[in-house]
């Protein structure tokens, strides 16, 4: 095994254990610090982090005509992606959020399959789909079911993490297909300072500047999401993606939610039963169908001609 493998296989470890902990320290950091601020302050820190860190390594910043695209992902995925798994967490519990994201590729193939050069949906694709949302109706449903105002917050909380699903996976739809924006670090540095742009324009929007406040634990909390959440882990993520096979790279979607139930339940009291362990083994059933068949076709499929 060479040396930049070896560091792909840390990366891969990072990206695991650095994105599995950062629904705690959401969850932590909205004891104090409203929403929209919560997500804003992490992304617009993180981008002034790491373009620093690119323009010391000589790095250029992307061209002013690929800011319009870079501004359009940040929206999709940050202040979509990550804002409304936010504000989601006010009323789910950090380990359930975890494993509800974790249904992304559910909405990636069905993103892919309403455009006209996606991929057309298969029928074990769908008994993928049925396996998987089966597993996020067993987790929440009784909650909601036991009805009055928590049932009703979950339920919205359930929601707003299906809209956070979706756009993200319309935000990596776009980048597969337009956004050739070069040098990923520096376009994520952009992209990232756009999407705080937003967000903290939101949070001013909301009057949430007057309730903030720090407490050692939130304050705690915010530096792990800019330095470890996103300057580290995303930078984790662009190397591993580098020296590894995507396929294994994206493993690290079946272990982010174990540890997030597991330090839920060991640091903020969450619940833990069996039945939230059979609805994860049934999410994650379900994504691991789905991208079964996903490799399957990529492998029988001819190469797409491109455009020279």
């Amino acid at each position: 095994m060479t040396r930049e493998q070896k560091l792909a296989w840390l990366a891969w470890a990072t990206i695991c254990i650095v994105w599995g902990t950062t629904y705690l320290a959401i969850r932590v950091a909205l004891e104090t610090v409203p929403v929209f601020l919560v997500a804003g302050l992490r992304w617009i820190a993180a981008g002034l982090v790491l373009s620093l860190v690119a323009l010391a390594m000589g790095r250029a910043l992307p061209p002013p005509r690929t800011w319009g695209s870079l501004a359009l992902l940040g929206f999709l995925m940050n202040v979509v992606g990550n804002g409304f798994v936010v504000w989601a967490e006010q009323h789910v519990a950090s380990g359930l959020t975890a494993v509800v994201i974790a249904s992304v590729p559910f909405w990636s193939v069905g993103v892919e399959a309403l455009l006209p050069d996606g991929e057309r949906l298969r029928w074990a694709t769908l008994a993928g789909l049925a396996v998987g949302f089966s597993g996020i109706v067993v987790l929440v449903f009784p909650e909601i079911l036991a009805g009055g105002s928590e049932g009703r917050a979950v339920f919205w909380g359930v929601m707003a993490l299906q809209v956070a699903c979706l756009g993200w996976a319309i935000g990596t739809s776009y980048t597969r297909r337009h956004a050739a924006v070069g040098d990923a670090l520096t376009a994520s540095a952009v992209q990232m300072l756009f999407s705080g742009v937003m967000l903290l324009g939101l949070a001013t929007a909301a009057g949430e500047w007057s309730a903030l406040h720090f407490s050692p634990r939130s304050l705690a909390a915010m530096v792990y999401l800019t330095l470890a959440g996103s300057t580290l882990a995303y930078t984790a993520y662009v190397y591993a993606i580098a020296h590894l096979p995507i396929s294994t790279v994206s493993l690290y979607a079946y272990v982010n939610p174990l540890i997030a139930v597991v330090l839920g339940w060991l640091l903020l009291g969450e619940a833990f039963s069996i039945r939230i362990v059979a609805a994860a083994v049934l999410v994650l059933a379900g994504i691991a169908v789905v991208r079964g068949v996903q490799s399957m076709s990529a492998s029988s499929a001819p190469p797409r001609r491109t455009r020279t």
